[in-house]
């Protein structure tokens, strides 16, 4: 309270009413994976298609990132973050592989040309060693004439003795053209004949292919790349590796470093509690071997991940043929259009998948009850009605966290509501304070009851909010802290809609005349 010490009037302005909690975002895809161009190991924030092209480069054949990025805004996904993978070990976070320089050998000395800060040394450098000039010219001294595009810029006498005029000495102090370098080890390096040498690039060795190692996608938290460069993005919701096939299918990583890569990507979503893994499957599988890959070889358990099956065909504009490609891509954006047309509440099933050709393997009814209750989400094809996602849940083995709008939306409300109360922090902790909790997080949970993501006709039977005495004894307290017990009832998809239809006999109706 202020303290007033001179009569008068005073205008106070107090905070009445519970503070508002704004809905975080549901529909922001982390992509990891090969592109043609673009920084290594750093997450790049892109808007729509052209920003990914002018930063990444267009669609590289054999590779599926940027396919995946496609199919993501094509069926409406918004923004989403790149972290391009498989740049040259030791060069990371976008640091770009040295340029070759401009050199020559003459005897056992390598001139290289100095690349100037204003953009490289242009223009022909030529080198010519003759004989030297003065009056003691002596068996161990000669000339080096520096020429650009024909007409000498520098003349250095010099010797191979030890002194400040050698040759490599002066060279690197006096020139502004090129340095010098001893071929030699050990011993003085003899003068070298007469002779003519223009500086130019060495031959480059072709790129060697590497293997991928799962540590690639993984990544390390401190340097931010792979995986763990992500945990510094709080607004990701979604995760998406398609490019782990591709290296798969040029035999750069084995199955167990696919199975490495997807548990570990699994990992990060659990640890940050607030983002879904989209695991894709190993290519040319038929029902049968994905059951087996999804329980025996893989063996996932997680609310945290969805595994979409079998791969869609789409036209790839780099070959411009039709392939098959992982569905993930494909399905986050479906999953962001769902969200902004119905609600992260809505499973993301029973939807149109735009940009799909046709289907790997096309399941039957039979095949598909294989394979949902092992939590594998069908895509399928439907005579008039298109391919559509024709399931919609996790990878996980608890009932509670069998669908995957239940887990979306509470990382939803989780993350709406930690953000939303960081005011209380700090306040004193007294029954004021919790009833301003109670009401806060009441509200909220109203509007999202009003959306149809809660279940029940009223608010009570949609959720209870408990912050009191009960949940803060004086211990709590002493403790410093504040604990408020939420209880949800969330909406769960109709996935199996049951009519049951009973025959009725026939006969004459009684009417009241």
């Amino acid at each position: 309270m202020p303290t007033y010490l001179t009569p008068g009037v005073y205008v106070e302005e107090i905070e009445a009413g519970a503070r508002p909690i704004e809905g975080v975002g549901t529909a922001v895809a982390a992509f990891v994976g090969f592109a043609a161009d673009g920084p290594f190991n750093t997450p790049t924030l892109v808007s729509n298609w052209t920003q990914f092209t002018q930063t990444f480069g267009d669609f590289v054949e054999g590779c599926y990132l940027a396919q995946s990025v496609y199919g993501y805004f094509l069926n409406g996904g918004a923004n989403c973050y790149i972290v391009r993978i498989g740049g040259p070990r030791g060069q990371e976070n976008g640091a770009a592989p040295k340029a070759a320089t401009r050199q020559a050998v003459l005897g056992g000395y390598r001139f290289v040309a100095k690349e100037l800060t204003s953009g490289g040394q242009t223009g022909e450098l030529t080198v010519e060693v003759t004989e030297p000039t003065g009056e003691n010219p002596g068996d161990d001294r000669f000339t080096v004439l520096v020429k650009k595009d024909g007409k000498v810029v520098e003349t250095h006498n010099v010797t191979t003795k030890r002194t400040k005029e050698n040759v490599v000495t002066l060279v690197r102090e006096k020139s502004s053209f090129i340095t010098i370098e001893e071929l030699a080890t050990g011993g003085a390096v003899a003068k070298p004949d007469r002779g003519t040498a223009v500086l130019t690039e060495p031959p480059q060795p072709p790129p060697v292919p590497r293997r991928i190692a799962a540590d690639d996608y993984v990544g390390d938290v401190a340097d931010r790349t792979g995986f763990g460069g992500l945990e510094a993005i709080d607004e990701i919701t979604m995760v998406a590796v398609p490019d782990l096939m591709a290296a798969h299918q040029r035999d750069l990583i084995d199955l167990d470093g696919v199975k490495a890569v997807q548990l570990a990507m699994i990992a990060h979503c659990e640890l940050m509690g607030d983002r879904m893994a989209i695991v894709d499957p190993p290519p040319g599988l038929n029902p049968q071997e994905v059951r087996s890959w999804r329980m025996d070889q893989a063996g996932y358990d997680s609310k945290y991940a969805a595994l979409y099956y079998p791969w869609v065909q789409v036209l790839d504009a780099a070959s411009g043929t039709n392939t098959y490609v992982p569905p993930s891509g494909y399905m986050a954006g479906v999953w962001a259009r769902t969200d902004a047309t119905r609600g992260v509440h809505k499973a993301p099933a029973n939807e149109v998948v735009r940009g799909v050709l046709a289907l790997e393997t096309h399941l039957t009814k039979a095949e598909q009850e294989l394979l949902n209750p092992i939590g594998v989400n069908c895509v399928r094809s439907f005579a008039g009605k298109g391919i559509r996602i024709w399931g919609a849940r996790t990878l996980s083995s608890d009932p509670a966290w069998r669908y995957l709008n239940v887990r979306r939306l509470f990382n939803y409300l989780e993350e709406s509501i930690l953000n939303g109360t960081q005011w209380v922090v700090f306040e004193p902790n007294d029954d004021a304070l919790w009833a301003r909790i109670r009401r806060t997080i009441s509200a909220f949970l109203v509007m999202e009851w009003r959306k149809g993501a809660l279940f029940g006709l009223t608010p009570d039977e949609a959720f209870f909010v408990k912050c009191d005495r009960e949940t803060n004894p004086a211990e709590g307290i002493d403790l410093g802290q504040v604990i408020c017990e939420v209880g949800i009832a969330p909406v769960k998809p109709a996935e199996f809609v049951i009519f049951r239809l009973a025959q009725m006999s026939g006969g004459t109706s009684l009417v009241n005349e």
